[in-house]
């Protein structure tokens, strides 16, 4: 059963311009962190597929140095990581690579020079939304993904081994979910990773360590991960929307409420659950808001001050055109994207190049309705759940599915929670995000020069001026005619099918331009100009 937190979806809290370019790239190089030698001499990112590409436009460059310094991803530092590593004594540098064949669009590895001159690579992949996956490591392929509590440890291949850790584990009651050995070759270098039920305490990693031949033992944290419930059990668990609905149906819930209680149940860790969701609308109202009164020019120099122009306009073209709501919710959307693309703190929703839909239509209506947080509490469960399916089912990553697959995700997202907003019926919301789908299907993903911004921010106005009109075709009664498990499916058969130019690389669409490419040179985030 699927175990996305709804703080994956509407998540992670960030700084920079891409949820899987910045956010993901940082998570990844903080677990190689957390592996590697220390303290660290020097770092290699060898870069492929869309990061070799597009790394320096998406500030995928300071994510990771940020990440192997130790920052979160909503740490204003990520901005001058470059500056706190040479303060360290840190080396660095980046290796893009045109070897991608086969591998995940937003892969990296990352080789670690210790100053005793021990060494460790470490792949990961960006999933898209922050999401990362580990899948090798010193070469040999593992699958890391943190669904779990996580326990690495390198060994020599030799028998005994594996029984000596299992009967240590035992010892201490911890119960093994999964247990995976990687070996590159018989009696050679050898991992094993756990995936247990219990949280690993006490002295035990001490007690791991001195067993015969082991020579490196780690709990792994996938930052942004949920672990399970130890049961093994979700309650109102769902992976389809269809099993959405039929959930909705038998305990006479919202979508929202549905998702919120689900929440509950996800993780045997405490949290309020609540008071997290507040702290995630308290971001959104800060990012909608602040670039309208103090805009400021982003990195790559694209963006700067065009949502407090559409703002300032509102009384002049409104009522001739979008009307005062649509108004609102659009500057709000383009407001987000010139937070984001000035290294500022927003919120993935569900990716950061897609962030401003969401909040620009939630917060948009909310404030044309009075609502109040409760109710934008609940519209912001709402999106989780379909944000959770689409991830689930298809993608939410530019890379991987096109900008289909995060506006058009965020889109869809956005219209069923303004439905719920609204007060309809949990189908009537399903029928607006498969209209919101449907009407951006095949929207590439063609970011100029390789920034998330334009035609990012123009993508995300038109995201939610679909999920408005998405929204008011199925609360007048103009219903999808396709299931939205359906139009899910044909959007990841579309993005299968869209070629690599297409998705996040900057080749093909507008990046290709000319205009575009002769613009290339004045990329301020590349450092090219003086």
């Amino acid at each position: 059963m699927m175990t996305t937190s709804a703080f994956e979806v509407l998540g992670p809290i960030m700084v920079g311009p891409s949820s899987s370019h910045t956010a993901g790239a940082l998570r990844i190089a903080l677990v190689a962190r957390s592996l590697g030698p220390a303290p660290l001499a020097r770092v290699e990112f060898i870069l492929y597929n869309s990061f070799a590409h597009t790394y320096k436009g998406h500030g995928s460059d300071k994510a990771l140095v940020g990440g192997i310094l130790g920052f979160a991803p909503d740490d204003i530092r990520v901005r001058d990581s470059f500056t706190a590593a040479k303060k360290e004594g840190l080396r660095f540098d980046f290796i893009p690579s045109d070897e991608g064949a086969g591998k995940h669009p937003n892969t990296v590895t990352i080789k670690m020079y210790g100053l005793d001159n021990q060494t460790m690579s470490v792949t990961g992949e960006s999933l898209g939304g922050g999401r990362i996956r580990i899948s090798s490591i010193d070469g040999i392929s593992v699958e890391i993904t943190g669904d779990y509590p996580t326990l690495f440890v390198a060994h020599q291949d030799v028998a005994g081994v594996l029984a000596a850790l299992t009967g240590i584990l035992s010892t201490y009651e911890i119960n093994i979910a999964t247990m995976r050995t990687f070996r590159a070759k018989r009696g050679g270098k050898a991992y094993t990773v756990f995936e247990v039920d219990n949280p690993l305490q006490g002295d035990l990693l001490t007690r791991l360590r001195n067993v015969e031949h082991v020579h490196l033992v780690n709990t792994v944290n996938i930052p942004g991960s949920v672990a399970v419930s130890h049961e093994g059990k979700l309650q109102l668990g769902f992976e389809t929307g269809a099993q959405l609905l039929e959930l909705c149906e038998r305990h006479n819930m919202t979508i929202g409420e549905v998702m919120r209680n689900r929440e509950l149940t996800l993780c045997e860790r405490l949290q309020n659950v609540d008071e997290k969701m507040l702290h995630v609308l308290e971001v959104m109202r800060e990012e909608t808001t602040d670039p309208l009164r103090n805009p400021r020019p982003s990195l790559g120099g694209l963006l700067g001050g065009q949502a407090q122009t559409v703002w300032k306009h509102k009384s002049r073209y409104a009522p001739a055109l979008m009307g005062d709501t649509l108004t609102t919710c659009v500057a709000y959307a383009m407001a987000v994207l010139e937070r984001s693309a000035t290294m500022g703190v927003i919120v993935a929703a569900p990716t950061a190049g897609s962030a401003g839909v969401v909040p620009g239509a939630v917060l948009g209506v909310g404030k044309a309705i009075g609502a109040n947080d409760a109710q934008l509490s609940r519209a912001l469960w709402n999106a989780c759940a379909l944000g959770a399916i689409l991830a689930h089912n298809a993608s939410v990553a530019g890379a991987e599915g096109g900008c289909q697959a995060e506006v058009g995700s965020a889109s869809a997202m956005a219209a069923s929670a303004i439905c719920e907003l609204l007060g309809a019926q949990p189908r009537v919301c399903l029928s607006a995000a498969s209209t919101a789908i449907a009407n951006l299907l095949g929207l590439v993903c063609d970011p100029v020069r390789g920034l998330v911004e334009y035609p990012c921010q123009d993508r995300n106005a038109i995201g939610v001026a679909n999920a408005i009109s998405a929204a008011q075709l199925a609360l007048s009664g103009v219903l999808d005619p396709l299931p939205f498990d359906e139009v899910t499916q044909a959007m990841k058969s579309v993005g299968e099918a869209l070629p690599a130019t297409l998705r996040e690389t900057a080749l093909g669409g507008l990046a290709a331009a000319p205009s575009a490419q002769a613009a290339s040179s004045c990329c301020t985030t590349c450092n090219l100009c003086d």
